[in-house]
């Protein structure tokens, strides 16, 4: 019998290539609509911008962009990190106690549930219109999936391992870093990609409410609103949008090198 042959595997330009095919097509029925609106329908060309419009836009105010994005990458990567270190000592906690998870974990929940918009201005007004503030609410909004998929990583131990670690008499802490946190490792990089959108989000929120103080995205777009600039608006959007499209890459690239290294660590322990 011949041997099944082997499914090509997708190279990477392949895997480039057809996001790329949809944008163009995107940009393509973009420019179309808005030039038939505009021409034939008459409406005005500046509350309708096309792809073009947009990019001469983002051309001219480019430094503010890049200014802005600095500023809001730097209060969401701070939150990020305030949330990693909170979210995965509660998943700790939780992992050690059903009593605690049972009391404290639908209160976790709540921090899913409540609208962002209504964190921000209570945030902004009790803290001051700072970069603390900002930070504070992008660590809020992407708590929750820290504290869920470490939790979870932490819970779902295979029960043989457990009941062998018991047999050889292994303490709680010893269980808990040689066994509960590396099986959770995969689930807390995960918490951590879908977080970093979560910050990248409250960021501009919090900087929405700002009427004084850093100048992030989120000040920008209310500037914009406020002036009806709509190609500078447009322009705005989409680089709030790149930016944290190329945070969620950087994320994942940077938890699957620390995975394979961590993976492959244990396996060179293991063999010798």
């Amino acid at each position: 019998m011949n041997s099944p042959k082997s499914r090509p595997q997708n190279s990477p330009i392949a895997n480039w290539l057809m996001p790329a095919g949809v944008l163009l097509l995107v940009l393509g029925l973009w420019q179309g609509l808005i030039t038939f609106l505009v021409q034939i329908k008459g409406l005005n060309p500046n509350l309708f911008p096309g792809p073009l419009a947009v990019y001469e836009a983002g051309c001219q105010m480019w430094t503010d962009l890049i200014r802005a994005s600095l500023l809001t990458v730097a209060a969401a990567m701070t939150g990020l990190s305030m949330s990693i270190l909170f979210g995965t000592a509660t998943a700790f906690l939780f992992s050690q106690s059903s009593v605690v998870r049972r009391a404290l974990y639908p209160y976790a929940v709540l921090l899913q549930t409540v609208p962002i918009i209504a964190i921000a201005p209570i945030v902004i007004l009790t803290l001051g219109r700072g970069f603390q503030s900002i930070a504070l609410v992008a660590c809020i909004i992407s708590l929750f999936p820290i504290i869920t998929n470490t939790t979870t990583g932490l819970l779902q131990i295979d029960p043989d391992l457990v009941d062998l670690f018991r047999l050889n008499r292994a303490t709680r802490l010893q269980m808990l870093i040689k066994l509960r946190i590396p099986s959770a490792l995969p689930y807390l990089i995960s918490g951590i990609r879908i977080a970093s959108g979560s910050a990248i989000v409250g960021a501009i929120v919090g900087e929405f409410f700002l009427s004084a103080g850093p100048t992030g995205l989120g000040s920008l777009i209310q500037l914009k609103v406020a002036s009806f600039n709509m190609p500078e608006l447009y322009a705005v959007v989409v680089v709030a949008t790149l930016l944290g499209t190329l945070v969620f890459g950087v994320i994942t690239t940077l938890g699957e090198v620390a995975l394979k290294q961590w993976f492959g660590m244990s396996l060179e322990g293991r063999g010798r």
